[in-house]
């Protein structure tokens, strides 16, 4: 496809979700585009790569997505990769309490009356209708309003549903957490009811489904994609970005030429004076574990329920509490755990957590402990912004102090939090905002 240099170059820096999303999006307008990439490869935190210990590919971390994700979803659309993405036909969250050995599903009802907490049946175990109540605290609390200061962590709701579900959204110890960016989640997902809150997991790994196809899509479109660029400075003449440098390579801006900085918080802070952007961070803590072969799948029933989107094979998944891991998912002998706002697990040597999360998976899939499985761990030391209402407030919009300059991420004022939606979101709002006179 030919593009047009009449309107200036778009240099966007950064190859992960964000800057595919937006150059993706700006190369289907014609627009000209060079992708500028650190690392030798794209897709960030949502790398796909072949794993010599596993022999086999897997995901840098695991990501659960929902049909709320409405922008990633036209993503796909656009990659024409909308069957990448698997999940139940109906939404269903499968829960295993390791200490008790109890399981149950959390499957929410149809339509926007949440009547699944009225059966003792379909409420989480040990839960009254009255937990549930409180959870509309969340949508009145102001903008310093910490989750912990609305829920109530002493309720049996709290371990069971509340604190899962937001170590899993926000990468952030439960209690600390933005009330009012939870309350935005659930207002989009569990208030819509269940055709809002099916879960989705890329069928055949993130890199596949995610940056592959727009890998494949800006090469068509005639976009320039270098790796290995680092970028060091940024020069700036009045209110323009005038030069990139790339290390042992500058870069002239032309008079029409623009750029989105789709990088790090802490990068972006390095690059721009003057942006305050959130700091602090938390960890989260990843492991592969390839099993001689495909293991029972323990929720029985859910096999015969579950469906599929789009055909294909079906990555089952469940929620975890009293051990280590907060998800485990299943991709034939694959599993894959996760473990969210991991800080202080992430501290720790890589054999001991692996030892921890083994352990996990043995009693989830009911496998002897004995066995000695290879174990990759992918411990994220600074995988997202706390995400607090201190930090909420220091997410900066798509334009900068520059005219020519615009930034993408998922730390970015997206009101949603630092998610795969968020990144995608974030670069569709960056590519919109460069667009607009």
């Amino acid at each position: 496809m030919a593009v047009s240099g009449d309107e200036g170059r778009i240099h966007i820096v950064g190859a992960g979700l964000a800057g595919l999303s937006a150059a993706v999006r700006l190369a289907a307008q014609g627009r000209a585009v060079t992708l500028y990439e650190a690392a030798a490869q794209a897709g960030g935190r949502c790398r796909s790569f072949h794993d010599a210990r596993l022999d086999c590919l897997i995901d840098n971390g695991n990501h659960l997505m929902m049909t709320a994700n409405t922008a990633v979803l036209d993503y796909l659309d656009l990659l024409q990769a909308g069957d990448a993405l698997t999940g139940p036909a109906q939404a269903a969250f499968p829960f295993l309490d390791l200490e008790s050995g109890q399981r149950w599903t959390l499957k929410p009802s149809a339509g926007r009356i949440p009547w699944w907490v009225l059966s003792r049946k379909h409420r989480v175990p040990g839960t009254r209708i009255t937990s549930y109540l409180k959870g509309l605290r969340l949508a009145f609390a102001g903008a310093d309003a910490r989750i912990g200061d609305c829920l109530d962590t002493n309720d049996p709701l709290w371990r069971r549903f509340w604190e899962p579900l937001i170590v899993a959204v926000l990468n952030t110890p439960a209690e600390e957490g933005s009330a009012r960016l939870l309350w935005q989640v659930l207002r989009l997902t569990f208030a819509r009811g269940e055709a809002a809150c099916r879960p989705l997991v890329a069928r055949h790994g993130l890199g596949p489904a995610l940056v592959d196809p727009a890998l494949a899509i800006l090469a068509d479109r005639g976009a320039e994609v270098r790796f290995n660029q680092r970028l060091r400075r940024i020069d700036f003449t009045g209110e323009r970005a005038v030069q990139l440098d790339f290390a042992g390579q500058a870069v002239a801006l032309g008079s029409a030429d623009q750029v989105i900085l789709a990088l790090p918080p802490q990068a972006a802070e390095g690059l721009l004076p003057g942006l305050d952007a959130p700091r602090e961070s938390h960890a989260i803590v990843n492991a592969h574990i390839r099993l001689p072969q495909a293991p029972d799948w323990p929720f029985e029933r859910d096999k015969v329920e579950r469906g599929q989107i789009g055909g294909g094979q079906e990555v089952p998944f469940m929620g975890l509490l009293g051990g280590t891991a907060d998800w485990l998912f299943l991709r034939g002998s694959v599993v894959s755990l996760t473990v969210s706002a991991a800080t202080a697990l992430a501290q720790r040597p890589n054999d001991e957590i692996a030892a921890a999360l083994w352990s996990d998976t043995a009693r989830a899939l009911g496998l002897d402990p004995s066995l000695n499985p290879p174990i990759r761990v992918i411990n994220e030391k600074r995988a997202t912004f706390a995400q607090t209402p201190a930090a909420l407030r220091r997410r900066p919009a798509p334009r900068s102090a520059w005219r020519n300059l615009f930034l993408a991420g998922d730390w970015t004022a997206t009101g949603l939090p630092a998610t795969i939606e968020s990144a995608v979101r974030s670069g569709e709002a960056a590519a919109k905002a460069l667009t607009l006179p």
